[in-house]
């Protein structure tokens, strides 16, 4: 497939069309994906808040497909722990921001993308955060405790954003996204022959419709919606304890410092297990090995599952901005000590 100068002239896609040196760079993936889907990329405007090693690896797939704007929101400094995965950091820049020094580097990646840097945390609150959230198209937001989680999403919701939530924790990770109503174009092949040597038919593409919720929402999901071979394939002890450690946070203002902590946050995954009507033959309570675990986890970062958690997230959001191929729908939990990965569907209609 040649990409022509007069294709990216007469594209049908609303905004910028692509000019000859983006039309260069990205001529392999476009190969891929498609001119408009490209375009659609390139017009984007992408926020993320907090930029640790989860966003980090997603900031770092957005840019090099070339995404049209990156706002990156962070105030805190870097520290000596940030170095192991993030890869925009070198020990020199340790006690100074993390924006300041990563901006360039993340600017070197890609030339054509803009990126903006906002520092002062106040820009979450308020008319202040409205006011940024409505000259975006997306938000992504990593690392961050759940009453946060709920409260930006409920806003990105007011204005019609779409939203995504990752993180990491130590071993395990987890992705959320709500896209309210997203629209996509599967590729599907009719009428394909056994016989090599006819001609291939083009793939032809049928739109689909997805209906998200609120991650407010999501997290009511009543599992008797699954028979007892859907619940042990969304590994629901990792979903439960990973709910475990926000509501422990919630109640502590922190997360946990250590395994000391793991029969309090196994007994807030119980009773939200129970709530949500686990089936008991399935899965009676949440592991303690795991929560053990997750608390030893939950404030360190492991490279391989940052790489893993924001390789996903980065390529997922770019999934969506390019409306060719489904996107998560709509919890995905990742297990470093399997190397496994689930997504389960909560309260989508």
């Amino acid at each position: 497939m040649d990409i022509s100068s007069d294709e990216m002239k007469h594209s049908s896609n609303a905004g910028k069309t692509l000019t000859e040196e983006e039309a260069t760079r990205y001529d392999r993936q476009m190969r891929l994906w498609g001119i408009e889907a490209q375009q659609r990329m390139r017009n984007a405007v992408i926020l993320v808040v907090r930029m640790r090693g989860v966003a980090t690896e997603a900031i770092k797939n957005m840019v090099l497909a070339g995404i049209g704007k990156l706002v990156i929101v962070d105030a805190e400094n870097v520290a000596e722990e940030d170095l192991g995965c993030g890869f925009f950091f070198r020990e020199e820049d340790v006690g100074q921001k993390r924006l300041d020094v990563a901006r360039p580097r993340i600017e070197g990646l890609n030339p054509l993308v803009n990126v903006e840097t906002i520092t002062d945390m106040t820009a979450l609150e308020g008319v202040a955060f409205e006011n940024l959230i409505q000259r975006v198209d997306l938000v992504c937001v990593t690392d961050y405790d759940n009453e946060n989680l709920r409260r930006i999403n409920e806003i990105c919701r007011r204005y019609g954003k779409s939203f995504y939530a990752g993180g990491s924790y130590g071993f395990f990770g987890y992705i959320f996204c709500d896209l309210i109503e997203h629209e996509y174009l599967p590729p599907i092949l009719f009428g394909a022959s056994r016989d090599r040597t006819a001609p291939k038919e083009a793939p032809r593409t049928i739109k689909r419709k997805a209906t998200y919720c609120p991650l407010a929402k999501a997290l009511e999901f009543k599992w008797t919606a699954l028979n007892k071979r859907q619940t042990k394939e969304v590994n629901p002890a990792l979903f439960f304890g990973i709910l475990g450690l926000w509501q422990y946070e919630i109640s502590h203002k922190d997360l946990p410092l250590d395994s000391s902590s793991a029969a309090e946050v196994q007994t807030i995954a119980n009773s939200l297990m129970s709530t949500a009507d686990v089936n008991k033959q399935v899965l009676r309570e949440v592991p303690i090995d795991l929560i053990e675990s997750l608390s030893d986890g939950a404030k360190h970062e492991f490279n391989p599952v940052c790489a893993i958690i924001g390789g996903v997230l980065g390529q997922d959001i770019l999934k969506a901005l390019g409306g060719r191929d489904p996107p998560i729908a709509n919890f995905f939990v990742f297990d470093g000590s399997t190397g496994g990965g689930t997504v389960c569907r909560l309260n989508m209609s």
